[in-house]
């Protein structure tokens, strides 16, 4: 083997142990995230089930001079189209 064929092949090694010594990181960071879900998600259940349980809210009542803008009848979309085109508008 020659000089450069030791080079590349220290190289492939030294690229081989950095690859899983990052691998492991990841691996560590992914299990710390996913162990904090779990207690979060533990600590959340827990606060729910020792807060009493909690009364829908009541709906507020509207005026009832003010018509609902649902209720408000819309033109026809043939009757609109009529009307741009009567204002002038291209469609």
């Amino acid at each position: 083997m020659t000089n450069e064929d030791e080079v590349r092949s220290a190289k492939a090694a030294r690229a081989a142990e950095e690859a899983k010594s990052a691998m492991a990181e990841r691996e560590a960071a992914a299990k710390a995230t996913l162990d904090n879900m779990a207690r979060l998600k533990a600590l959340r259940l827990a606060r729910e089930a020792a807060a009493p349980p909690r009364a829908p809210a009541a709906k507020k009542a509207r005026a009832a001079g003010k018509p609902r803008k649902s209720a408000e009848k819309t033109p026809a979309l043939s009757d609109w189209l009529a009307s741009q085109q009567n204002g002038g508008r291209r469609i």
